[in-house]
């Protein structure tokens, strides 16, 4: 074989990969329109057909560096039926969109313009009611892009939660535990809100392994951690520089005093669908 027929090969491969996980492409893969039907493709449920026509309203939310492209197929897809959409995208990852606003935001350090924005997001799923159909639109950097701190905490004192766990050498899941119970967007928390609408939750992982729970914290995606869990992170790695409002916060989740992550067995996870449409393992079978 020569060497201009290797690098086409490598070239066809590499290309593959892209086309496999390309945001757009992966939304229109797990999505298709027919009529007032949406068919909803889902590799390990199989084939899901809503009607449309049985929803009142459609709302698009989401977050992630690349939502933008995954929004912008589902306004190729939906067109005027969408009501009303909401995301958040990483400073210059932004597109311009019909029906879906787009807001930019801080990424890794979430900042007040993505707070605002989650804010935004939270309210149009607390509205949404049972004969609402929900889109969500997940991508790497989700975490950093839905911030919502809970109760008094602020977004500065998340922030430096999370930079004391990053410095103390906790893992991913650990850190990811505290951060669940400090937010009230995180660890199925927007499927709360969002419930009894019926949500369909497409994700693009960036996770070694594609657990649901870690991709952008799982907004959507029940919670095996507790406030305990949390707790006991930080006397584990005896992280010090943790704000007295986040520790009376998690002192009051594990009295009770404040609701839980919601858990696998909770309703609301009977409206939600969650779906991963792109991942490093789709991306390799491509290859």
């Amino acid at each position: 074989m020569d060497l201009a027929t290797i690098r086409k090969d490598a070239e066809d491969i590499f290309l593959s990969c892209l086309r496999a996980v390309d945001p757009s492409e992966a939304v229109k893969r797990a999505l298709e329109v027919k009529g007032n039907v949406l068919i909803v493709k889902n590799h390990k449920a199989g084939q899901q057909e809503i009607d449309l026509e049985s929803y009142e309203h459609i709302y698009v939310v989401g977050g992630g560096k690349a939502t933008a492209p995954m929004a912008e197929a589902v306004e190729e897809l939906l067109g005027d039926r969408i009501t009303a959409g909401l995301i958040n995208v990483k400073y210059g990852f932004g597109l311009p969109l019909k029906y879906i606003e787009v807001r930019e935001a801080g990424h890794p350090l979430p900042d007040e313009k993505g707070l605002n924005g989650t804010k935004r997001i939270v309210g149009i799923l607390r509205q949404a009611g049972e004969k609402d159909l929900v889109l969500s639109l997940i991508s790497g950097g989700g975490s950093a892009l839905l911030p919502l701190p809970a109760d008094d905490i602020t977004l500065e004192e998340k922030q430096q939660v999370t930079e004391a766990l990053l410095e103390c050498g906790a893992s991913i899941d650990e850190i990811n535990a505290v951060r669940k119970h400090i937010s009230l967007s995180k660890g199925g928390q927007m499927a709360r809100a969002a419930y009894p609408a019926t949500t369909i939750n497409l994700m693009l992982s960036d996770v070694v392994g594609d657990r649901m729970d870690v991709i952008a914290s799982g907004p959507f995606v029940p919670d095996s951690s507790t406030f305990l869990t949390a707790r006991q992170v930080f006397e584990k790695y005896k992280v010090k520089d943790i704000s007295s409002t986040v520790r009376s916060y998690i002192k009051k989740g594990i009295k009770g005093e404040v609701p839980e992550t919601p858990k696998q067995e909770d309703p609301v996870f009977k409206k939600v669908t969650n779906i991963i449409v792109g991942s490093n393992i789709i991306a390799l079978k491509a290859a």
